[in-house]
């Protein structure tokens, strides 16, 4: 089958580079153009890109040529992972020049219009791009996004408990030193120590899981009528970000049948046959001191939320840790299974991924 031409903005930072490290090898996409700054356009990306992952670059993307950020593309898939100030008005040009945009940049989350995608928790969400097309006269474009790396945990462990009805949420972050890009927090800052406080993220934790766990009501999205508060730290970890949880439920299941709820959650197709879906994205931990970010980041590919520790909370009634791998899961990994399930449900023009993925 042949592969869909795919673009990276942003291609020379810190997610830039998982986003390529993802795609080597992907049995339906492969990079073609790499976009970085003025500083870097011109020269080849394995001059440009100060590799900060395990190993190298790969040799056909290290010999590609940094283009400008305004510079046409052609490829119809486009992978941003700009920062916001770049993202918002570039992101939303290509969409209405025709090319599909999966953004792991904020600018455009919170937007009506814009599916803020997650597939396992709200794949029916991807319908909104109908609703975008038609309002802003875009023939064969779109533009989606993924959440903040940490709110991501969050709803994939709420996702399975919103039958109870959920109404409060109260959650403390322990966030990775990775999510900060690169060269990210100070050594005099983060080493022996951690900041309470990363810039911008309460909100977004407040804002963007009552849209991810909202209804698309044909039009656009309710979102869950819940209180959330957000405390947001920075420890001296690398990658993985874990979320101390505490959720208040209307209705009161005992604390087996939420395991159990976890355990036995599933995608609906057809997510799990896609390439970079995990078959369980939830697994819960017995042992009491897990989830670890060192220990249980990487299970699944990095695409897995592990979760455990969950005991009655005086409060609010449950609590409980959930961990994600921030620059995977969190990042580029969802972009590309969310451009994954565009493929598939037709979105992407010139694509034979949809009739491929029927036929098999």
């Amino acid at each position: 089958m042949q592969k869909t031409d795919v673009a990276i903005l942003g291609a020379t930072g810190a997610v830039g580079q998982r986003f390529i490290q993802l795609l080597r090898d992907h049995p339906w996409f492969a990079v073609r153009e790499v976009v970085g700054s003025s500083r870097s356009a011109g020269k080849s990306y394995g001059e440009a890109a100060h590799w900060i992952l395990d190993g190298n670059p790969p040799e056909d993307i290290a010999q590609l040529t940094v283009k400008s950020l305004h510079d046409e593309l052609t490829s119809p898939l486009v992978f941003s992972a700009l920062p916001k100030e770049a993202a918002i008005d570039r992101e939303e040009a290509l969409a209405e020049a025709g090319h599909i945009v999966c953004t792991n940049a904020s600018a455009n989350r919170m937007v009506a219009d814009v599916p803020l995608l997650l597939p396992e928790v709200n794949g029916d969400h991807l319908q909104l791009v109908d609703a975008q097309r038609r309002s802003r006269g875009w023939r064969s474009g779109a533009l989606v996004a993924n959440s903040n790396c940490t709110v991501m945990p969050v709803v994939m462990a709420l996702k399975p408990l919103v039958k109870y009805a959920i109404r409060r949420l109260h959650l403390v972050s322990e966030q990775a030193t990775s999510g900060a890009g690169y060269p990210g927090v100070s050594s005099l800052d983060i080493l022996d120590n951690i900041v309470p406080f990363v810039p911008g993220d309460e909100r977004k934790m407040e804002t963007e899981s009552r849209k991810m766990l909202g209804a698309f009501n044909g039009s656009s999205i309710d979102e869950l009528g819940i209180v959330v508060s957000a405390t947001c730290t920075r420890v001296p970890v690398v990658d993985g970000h874990l979320i101390n949880i505490s959720v208040e439920l209307e209705e009161k299941p005992d604390l087996d049948a939420v395991i159990q709820d976890w355990i036995s959650f599933r995608a609906p197709d057809p997510i799990p046959s896609l390439p970079s879906a995990p078959a369980h994205p939830l697994r819960y931990l017995e042992q009491i001191d897990r989830p670890q970010p060192r220990r249980d980041r990487d299970f699944g590919n990095g695409m897995v939320t592990s979760i455990g520790r969950l005991r009655e909370c005086p409060v609010l009634g449950y609590k409980f840790a959930a961990l994600s791998h921030n620059t995977i899961r969190g990042a580029a990994g969802c972009s590309i299974l969310n451009a994954e399930l565009l493929a598939v449900e037709g979105y992407i023009q010139g694509t034979r991924v949809a009739e491929t993925a029927t036929a098999t």
